[in-house]
């Protein structure tokens, strides 16, 4: 660990931020290729899965996010709560205007219970915007752990920029799964199910890249950057993560999922 952590360090820290997510994102891909070896999952299954990704997301809202920034907020002579506050209800706001202008389907909703605007795509796009969704926030995180270590900010490091990646590749895992069998349940091949399934987590090294950059050359953003992910993290568990795990009887699986993997 001790070597990786040496190596990130040695690197740019925009080109760490780009390795970090694009590992996040290699992880989703890893889930998705369990399409290949398993012909169905039981909804028990994909519901304890998705348990697990609000926990973590949770967790590392807080932890790795939250609580950094009101250190931080504190230490710049501001009042330590103000810049949290701020960025957190951002990101929020931010989620909450992405879920309102792009079309999507949550993973175990009907197909009638599609959110955004109206439109004719196909249920496989809408799916894949609704996990895509999920992972803004978390590439936007990763990227901004990094430019504040770059920024010298004591409240960032290496090791928890290295273990916020490593806990999002965690619950992508599954994630990548939980995307690529009901697509594979609608008919899809097992080629374009796993192809659905990675590609939705594209975007976090787009996110990772820039979160670091931004926050690089605006140093004194980093409390509201930090929150920022925070906000928009908490936005996907609490409306999109909670709700598609409440669809079935195993909602008490999915909630021991969740405060597990939180814990």
């Amino acid at each position: 660990m001790q070597t990786i952590l040496d190596w990130f360090s040695s690197i740019d820290p925009i080109l760490a931020a780009f390795v970090a997510t694009t590992f996040t994102w290699f992880v989703t891909a890893a889930g998705s290729s369990l399409v290949f070896f398993f012909g169905n999952a039981s909804r028990k299954w994909l519901d304890a899965m998705l348990g697990f990704t609000g926990g973590v997301m949770v967790a590392a809202s807080f932890w790795s996010l939250l609580a950094p920034s009101i250190e931080m907020s504190e230490r710049m002579g501001n009042i330590p709560w103000l810049a949290p506050a701020i960025g957190f209800a951002a990101g929020a706001l931010f989620l909450f205007g992405l879920d309102k202008a792009l079309p999507h389907l949550h993973i175990n909703f009907d197909p009638d219970r599609t959110e955004g605007p109206s439109t004719k795509w196909h249920r496989t796009t809408l799916l894949v915007l609704a996990i895509t969704l999920h992972n803004i926030p978390e590439g936007l995180a990763v990227g901004v752990l990094f430019g504040g270590v770059a920024a010298g900010m004591p409240e960032a490091s290496i090791g928890a920029a290295v273990a916020l990646a490593i806990g999002i590749g965690l619950q992508n895992f599954p994630e990548g799964f939980a995307v690529s069998m009901p697509l594979r349940r609608q008919g899809l091949s097992k080629f374009r199910s796993f192809w659905y399934g990675q590609l939705s987590a594209i975007v976090e090294p787009v996110f990772g890249v820039l979160g670091a950059v931004a926050v690089i050359h605006m140093q004194s953003f980093l409390p509201y950057a930090l929150a920022f992910a925070a906000g928009a993290m908490i936005h996907v568990v609490v409306e999109e993560v909670i709700p598609e795990t409440q669809q079935d009887r195993y909602t008490d699986l999915a909630t021991l999922g969740f405060i597990g993997a939180s814990s």
